[in-house]
């Protein structure tokens, strides 16, 4: 990977993020052998199989293949809401964080983010508090947003009595709710379920092929038919409706079929790196919160902050992102292997040394 001061022969551990993955060679041969047709006609065999096997694996009814999560969680939002309504999210989820606004921007629809919990929850007494009432001088409530996993928060999960708890405040509420699973995969690798015991508790559900599971794009959106129909038209309208996309839907099915049951060689692969940079002094790491792919780093040596630390291991051929001046995350994917976090290891402590 040739990188800017760099010698390209240099052995690199990628550990920036899990999107990082390249297909695998089964991807690849599944791409090339595609049976493809027009998806927007709904002819295309292959994104039928797709949207037909997520529906199934999470216990809906039907879904919906799209070209990004970014793109999955906008077309839930827009078609659960209209302009002027209000989404209650987490102020350190995905959706109020790194989506660009993009419901405010295309829907006209309110952002009301509440406090995330230090393990990935939003207290249900705050989201009931800001629930609006009705009254001419608010916007409406009309949405609540779950993730899961937590992705700033170290990739978390949240346990299923939380959800069944956040379930039953909606349908009090007369609210429906809206889960970002982009990893619900490994979540329900986490709880050892099936990711259809996560996905029960939620109106729609948005989960991504491109991340842990290694598909080189592709996301999908389950629902009830009627949900997932209207999604479809708001997808089109969002320029999202594909022509032989096949050729892309194959690797999300081999994803789904094939790269599941690995996310716990994952798991175990960020285990073995967060009790190694425990171990260092100049570095902390909440090993309880080292649930499933993703470590997070605080850095409190004296001559470091962590986009120093960033840089300085990037020309040492570990790769990772800071997300602040003294945290830093690293992920592990297919991509990483054992021997990979033990020459990171090593890196890492021949640096601090």
């Amino acid at each position: 990977m040739p990188v800017k001061g760099r010698d390209v022969l240099m052995r690199i551990v990628d550990l920036r993020s899990d999107t990082k993955t390249k297909p695998t060679p089964e991807m690849r041969r599944a791409m090339f052998e595609a049976e493809v047709g027009d998806d927007v006609s709904r002819e295309d065999p292959t994104v039928n199989e797709l949207e037909e096997t997520a529906a199934r694996m999470l216990g809906k009814e039907a879904g919906l293949f799209l070209a990004s999560g970014t793109m999955g969680n906008l077309a839930c939002l827009l078609t659960h809401c209209r302009r002027g309504h209000e989404i209650i999210v987490g102020e350190m989820s995905h959706i109020y964080w790194a989506e660009v606004a993009s419901a405010a921007a295309f829907g006209g629809i309110a952002y009301h983010a509440v406090p995330n919990e230090g393990d990935g929850t939003l207290d249900p007494a705050t989201v009931r508090e800001a629930i609006r009432p009705d009254n001419i001088h608010f916007p409406e409530t009309g949405l609540i947003c779950l993730e899961n996993t937590q992705n700033r928060q170290g990739g978390v999960v949240l346990p299923l009595s939380y959800l069944a708890k956040m379930r039953s405040l909606a349908d009090e509420a007369g609210l429906p709710l809206h889960l970002d699973g982009a990893r619900i995969f490994n979540a329900a690798t986490y709880l050892g379920i099936p990711a259809s015991e996560i996905a029960r508790y939620f109106d729609s559900v948005q989960f991504c092929v491109s991340k842990g599971l290694g598909a080189p794009v592709g996301s999908l959106v389950v629902g009830t038919e009627d949900f997932v129909d209207r999604a479809r038209k708001t997808r089109k309208m969002l320029g999202g409706g594909m022509r032989q996309a096949g050729v892309i839907a194959a690797a999300g099915l081999t994803a789904l079929t094939e790269m599941v049951d690995r996310l716990a060689d994952d798991h175990l692969n960020a285990r073995v790196l967060a009790e190694g940079l425990a171990e260092m002094p100049g570095l902390e790491v909440d090993l309880g919160r080292v649930q499933t792919n993703i470590v997070n780093v605080v850095v409190t040596h004296d001559e470091w902050t962590a986009p120093a630390f960033e840089e300085a291991m990037g020309e040492r051929g570990v790769l990772f992102h800071a997300l602040g001046p003294t945290m830093v995350r690293m992920v592990t994917h297919a991509d990483v292997d054992r021997s990979d976090i033990v020459y990171a290891l090593e890196c890492l402590g021949g640096l601090l040394r």
